[in-house]
């Protein structure tokens, strides 16, 4: 296992264990419900993005 990926699994696990779903849920929508569904949008119109990055070119 490289450095970088190793580095990545440890930023990933503190993520995980220091933000927990719930938490981050109720911040975006103790914003406001309009800017809670603007974020959630957001966030899956990039996770869409990376996986049709990580795909490659269709043939």
């Amino acid at each position: 296992m490289n450095a970088s990926r190793l580095s990545l699994f440890v930023f990933l696990f503190a993520l995980a264990t220091t933000l927990t779903g719930c938490d981050a849920i109720a911040g975006i929508f103790k914003a406001g419900a309009y800017t809670g569904m603007i974020a959630v949008f957001i966030v899956v119109a990039l996770l869409f993005f990376i996986v049709n990055k990580m795909r490659g070119p269709r043939s």
